[in-house]
Protein backbone atom coordinates (compact mmCIF):
# COMPACT_ATOMS: atom_id res chain seq x y z
CA UNK A 1 0.00 0.00 0.00
CA UNK A 2 0.97 3.41 -0.61
CA UNK A 3 0.00 6.77 -0.16
CA UNK A 4 -2.81 5.50 2.52
CA UNK A 5 -5.13 3.55 -0.48
CA UNK A 6 -6.83 0.66 1.22
CA UNK A 7 -8.92 -1.55 -1.15
CA UNK A 8 -10.65 -2.98 2.00
CA UNK A 9 -14.10 -1.20 2.89
CA UNK A 10 -13.18 -1.43 6.86
CA UNK A 11 -10.54 0.37 6.86
CA UNK A 12 -12.37 4.00 6.56
CA UNK A 13 -14.62 3.41 10.02
CA UNK A 14 -11.28 1.88 11.59
CA UNK A 15 -9.86 5.59 10.35
CA UNK A 16 -12.54 7.96 11.69
CA UNK A 17 -13.26 5.52 15.10
CA UNK A 18 -10.10 4.27 15.60
CA UNK A 19 -7.04 6.18 14.60
CA UNK A 20 -4.49 4.32 16.84
CA UNK A 21 -5.31 0.90 14.99
CA UNK A 22 -4.96 2.76 11.47
CA UNK A 23 -2.16 4.42 12.08
CA UNK A 24 -0.73 1.01 12.88
CA UNK A 25 -2.17 -0.30 9.63
CA UNK A 26 -0.23 2.41 7.59
CA UNK A 27 2.99 2.03 9.45
CA UNK A 28 2.81 -2.03 9.28
CA UNK A 29 2.36 -1.73 5.26
CA UNK A 30 5.43 0.87 5.00
CA UNK A 31 7.50 -1.46 7.06
CA UNK A 32 6.66 -4.59 4.85
CA UNK A 33 6.73 -2.08 1.56
CA UNK A 34 9.79 -1.15 1.93
CA UNK A 35 11.56 -1.54 -1.23
CA UNK A 36 15.01 -1.85 -0.04
CA UNK A 37 16.06 -5.18 -2.07
CA UNK A 38 12.30 -5.27 -4.01
CA UNK A 39 10.80 -2.42 -6.41
CA UNK A 40 7.27 -1.86 -4.70
CA UNK A 41 5.93 -3.45 -8.07
CA UNK A 42 8.10 -6.96 -7.65
CA UNK A 43 6.67 -7.21 -4.09
CA UNK A 44 2.69 -6.01 -5.13
CA UNK A 45 3.29 -9.17 -7.57
CA UNK A 46 4.49 -11.41 -5.06
CA UNK A 47 1.22 -10.23 -3.20
CA UNK A 48 -1.03 -11.27 -5.61
CA UNK A 49 0.55 -14.67 -5.68
CA UNK A 50 0.25 -15.67 -2.26
CA UNK A 51 -3.98 -13.98 -2.57
CA UNK A 52 -3.66 -16.60 -5.30
CA UNK A 53 -1.90 -19.12 -3.43
CA UNK A 54 -4.42 -18.53 -0.45
CA UNK A 55 -7.57 -19.58 -2.96
CA UNK A 56 -9.06 -16.02 -1.24
CA UNK A 57 -11.08 -14.53 -3.92
CA UNK A 58 -11.69 -11.27 -2.71
CA UNK A 59 -8.01 -10.99 -1.20
CA UNK A 60 -6.87 -11.75 -5.63
CA UNK A 61 -9.38 -9.33 -7.26
CA UNK A 62 -8.27 -6.47 -4.58
CA UNK A 63 -4.67 -7.36 -4.62
CA UNK A 64 -4.62 -7.34 -8.35
CA UNK A 65 -6.84 -4.17 -8.67
CA UNK A 66 -4.59 -2.31 -6.82
CA UNK A 67 -1.49 -3.42 -8.47
CA UNK A 68 -3.05 -2.66 -11.92
CA UNK A 69 -4.40 0.73 -10.71
CA UNK A 70 -1.56 1.95 -8.44
CA UNK A 71 1.53 0.67 -10.39
CA UNK A 72 0.10 -0.44 -14.29
CA UNK A 73 0.55 -3.86 -13.65
CA UNK A 74 -0.20 -5.62 -16.75
CA UNK A 75 -2.50 -8.54 -17.51
CA UNK A 76 0.33 -10.76 -18.44
CA UNK A 77 2.35 -9.70 -15.65
CA UNK A 78 -0.34 -11.32 -13.69
CA UNK A 79 -0.59 -14.35 -15.91
CA UNK A 80 3.32 -14.77 -15.09
CA UNK A 81 2.57 -14.90 -11.18
CA UNK A 82 -0.22 -16.52 -11.54
CA UNK A 83 1.69 -19.74 -13.79
CA UNK A 84 3.67 -20.11 -10.68
CA UNK A 85 0.77 -20.04 -8.25
CA UNK A 86 -0.67 -22.95 -10.52
CA UNK A 87 2.83 -25.06 -10.24
CA UNK A 88 3.34 -24.30 -6.44
CA UNK A 89 -0.13 -24.25 -5.20
CA UNK A 90 -1.99 -26.11 -7.93
CA UNK A 91 -4.77 -25.63 -10.49
CA UNK A 92 -7.54 -24.86 -8.00
CA UNK A 93 -5.31 -21.91 -7.17
CA UNK A 94 -4.66 -20.62 -10.23
CA UNK A 95 -8.29 -20.74 -11.46
CA UNK A 96 -9.41 -18.48 -8.83
CA UNK A 97 -6.55 -16.38 -10.30
CA UNK A 98 -7.71 -16.72 -13.16
CA UNK A 99 -11.47 -15.85 -12.55
CA UNK A 100 -10.55 -12.89 -10.26
CA UNK A 101 -8.59 -11.50 -13.49
CA UNK A 102 -10.80 -12.09 -16.23
CA UNK A 103 -13.84 -10.14 -13.72
CA UNK A 104 -11.86 -7.31 -14.04
CA UNK A 105 -12.80 -4.49 -16.32
CA UNK A 106 -9.89 -2.65 -17.71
Amino acid sequence: MKDEVFFSKGMNPIKEDYPDLYDISVSLNDVCYTGKSLDYKTQKLVAIGIAAASSDNRAIKKQILSGMKELDITKEEVMDVLRVVLLLSGKPAFMKGINALYNIKE
